[in-house]
């Protein structure tokens, strides 16, 4: 991920605290209390062009250069019995899998657009260092580095699990250079800084490895926090008619959604919304709800989402740094005429 800045931020309007970032998301993207924002279109999984993109420096690998696929080489070592060096036609002879995940970024705001849903096709991790002969006694973490100097871990016993996977399709499609060509990490349920991109090198580490934003003072863990968004309608968006329907996500990280709620009276009673059956358990989930408004004016909406574990959304505002934003997504419904 790329930071230029970090700033907080006193929010005017509904005088909501949040931590801006200049890595993913922008003032306009985090609440829209300052003016009206439009409604965002609901989708499953997002197109890979609209897809977020984040790196973390300014001058980042120079992705937009072609990528010679024969020369590409990824390593396996560290505490191993039989250290592997794999090429691009090693990753494709292996069995594959597909899966559908979210990718969040680390510094997602409340409300915020850096995170997105996609079919991503890849190899397991588990099974490559199987046949890599790692050391279960003495392994403690993986380490993963990129190409553009790049490096982070997960704990082995993550590493080890089936959802794991080294992508190379994304949505059906050959990986983007930008979003990590030839090779990624998808650790479900871990932020973006966890899953590494353009991968040269796996090491089965006996220690605890710090990682690029953990010798930063950021988190190790990376476990995503509950997240929900109304996408639509837009904040201050003018509504007319006695029924207006909402929409939008919410995404549980390590674990699906149960529940989406609504509130429009400032969270003193809360509304369950529909959810769409996703297609995977490490995927967001679409929610709607249809609301009958009693009379004009202007209402302060807010959604909270539950996990399968009952564990609810968080309402307290909590900045990115170091282990990721909570808040709840809240809109002002402007309604001129029921």
């Amino acid at each position: 991920m790329r930071v230029r800045r970090r700033t907080f931020l006193q929010l005017s309007g509904l005088g909501l605290v949040a931590g801006l970032t200049g890595g993913c998301d922008s003032v306009g993207g985090v609440f829209g209390r300052m003016f009206a924002m439009p409604p965002r279109e609901t989708l499953y999984f997002t197109p890979n062009d609209k897809f977020y993109v984040v790196n973390y420096m300014d001058s980042p690998f120079n992705i937009s250069r072609d990528v010679n696929v024969e020369q590409w080489r990824m390593s396996v070592s560290g505490e191993v019995a039989r250290p592997m060096t794999l090429g691009w036609r090693d990753v494709l002879n292996r069995d594959s899998f597909d899966q559908v995940s979210t990718l969040m970024c680390i510094d997602t705001l409340p409300g915020g657009d850096s995170l997105g849903n996609a079919q991503w096709r890849g190899i397991s991790l588990k099974a490559l260092l199987k046949d890599a002969g790692a050391d279960q006694e003495t392994a403690r973490d993986v380490v993963f580095r990129a190409a553009d100097g790049y490096d982070d871990s997960i704990p082995f016993r993550r590493a080890m699990q089936d959802d794991v996977m080294l992508a190379y399709l994304m949505n059906g499609e050959k990986l983007a250079k930008e979003h990590g060509f030839p090779l990624r990490l998808i650790v479900p349920g871990l932020y973006g800084i966890k899953n590494v991109k353009w991968i040269i090198g796996i090491e089965v580490y006996n220690g605890d490895y710090q990682g690029y934003w953990q010798r930063k003072g950021w988190t190790d863990e990376g476990t995503i926090k509950i997240f929900s968004r109304i996408d639509s309608p837009g904040h201050y968006q003018p509504l007319q008619g006695p029924e207006q329907s909402f929409k939008g996500i919410a995404f549980g990280g390590p674990h699906t959604i149960s529940k989406v709620e609504l509130s429009f009276d400032r969270g003193k009673s809360w509304r369950a919304a529909e959810l769409e059956p996703p297609m995977s358990p490490y995927s967001w989930v679409i929610w709607t709800y249809r609301w009958s408004p009693t009379k004009p004016g202007k209402y302060q909406v807010a959604v909270r989402a539950t996990d399968i574990k009952g564990q609810v959304q968080t309402e307290e505002l909590v900045r990115p740094q170091p282990a990721g934003a909570s808040g709840l997504h809240t809109i002002v419904a402007d309604v001129e005429q029921v």
